[in-house]
């Protein structure tokens, strides 16, 4: 951790050491999905006193070949610098780059078309530093539903890409996923099943949220529930750290501290030139539900005022831990392998 960056935090004692001593944990954040990209904007994490993130390396819309390019340079350009990234593929490399003051980083997809309708896909994923994987990407697909899709079930193969997803240990996510899907994902999982980056709906009406039954079926399988920092899910654009923790506070005393975590979904560089030529923003990201013209993020910079936040809601240190990482650390080490 920067020990400069700690003292210009604008926190209690008490938040800064509970901040140092935690394994800080963000379940989701976005990098620029393009080859031979720059990554080092990932030291705005470790600098912030973030020991992990899970980074996104491909949502449905992104063919197999520009997937797979973007885990090399990701893989590669951690690799290249030893000394401050680590690329996770265990809760023991995670616990140690913390010790060593190094930023643990591993790779979630957001969909699953990029395996191409082949189960043994997931295993190479899994291989290539993939922990963490949802079905659907806001869209409907041959697995199940998402968000802005019809409201289908998981299908026949969808049941067997969970089955795989728990048997190889990659963290099973039903974020962007459809209301239906994402109970029916819940109902087969033999793992915890997290909704690593979302909101409240009943606090704020948005399709990427989630509703009351998906929180406690969360809950139930062991799992935690990640939420968001971008504006729009966590009301009129309200990225402040007060309409934050109103969300967390909702989950909190809902499920208990214990499956309540943070996924910011940080988007490093808005307006990066990677998607697809000729894709229909439309389509992915209706504008009626407020996608376009977002601005507002909880930065990565702010976790430490979120510590700070959760003091002055009387919550003890052990629940705060919990939030901050402990919780999803939690549900990773009864899910992750390298069988």
């Amino acid at each position: 951790m920067n020990e400069s960056m700690t003292q210009a935090w604008p926190v209690s004692e008490r938040a800064r050491a509970l901040h140092h001593q935690t394994l800080v944990w963000d379940a989701h954040s976005c990098l620029p999905i393009k080859a031979g990209v720059d990554i080092s904007d990932l030291e705005r994490h470790r600098a912030s006193g973030i020991d992990y993130v899970s980074v996104n390396v491909g949502m449905d819309f992104n063919p197999l070949a520009q997937v797979t390019r973007v885990i090399a340079t990701y893989r590669a350009w951690i690799a290249a610098r030893p000394d401050k990234y680590v690329l996770a593929g265990t809760v023991g490399d995670v616990r140690r780059a913390k010790s060593a003051g190094k930023l643990a980083v591993s790779f979630d997809l957001e969909g699953s078309d990029m395996i191409d309708g082949d189960l043994d896909m997931l295993r190479l994923y899994r291989d290539l530093g993939v922990r963490q994987m949802h079905l659907a990407y806001n869209r409907d697909n041959a697995v199940g539903g998402g968000c802005h899709g019809a409201d289908i079930p998981l299908s026949n193969f969808g049941r067997k890409v969970v089955a795989e997803i728990n048997r190889l240990g990659i963290l099973m996510d039903c974020s962007h996923t459809g209301h239906r899907t994402s109970l029916d994902v819940m109902a087969v999982s033999t793992k915890p099943v997290i909704f690593s980056h979302t909101c409240v709906r009943k606090l704020w009406d948005h399709p990427r949220n989630i509703w009351d039954d998906q929180i406690d079926a969360c809950a139930k399988t062991g799992g935690v529930v990640g939420v968001t920092g971008i504006g729009i899910f966590l009301g009129a654009d309200d990225a402040s750290t007060e309409t934050m923790m109103r969300h967390v506070d909702y989950l909190v005393q809902r499920i208990g501290a214990e499956h309540v975590g943070i996924g910011l979904d940080f988007v490093f560089r808005r307006g990066a030139d990677e998607y697809p030529e000729g894709m229909d923003f439309a389509l992915w990201w209706p504008p009626q539900h407020r996608y376009v013209g977002r601005s507002n993020f909880v930065e990565p910079e702010r976790m430490p005022l979120i510590t700070e936040a959760m003091i002055k809601l009387g919550y003890p240190d052990k629940a705060i831990r919990g939030i901050l990482g402990e919780n999803f650390l939690r549900v990773a080490a009864e899910t992750w392998s390298t069988n």
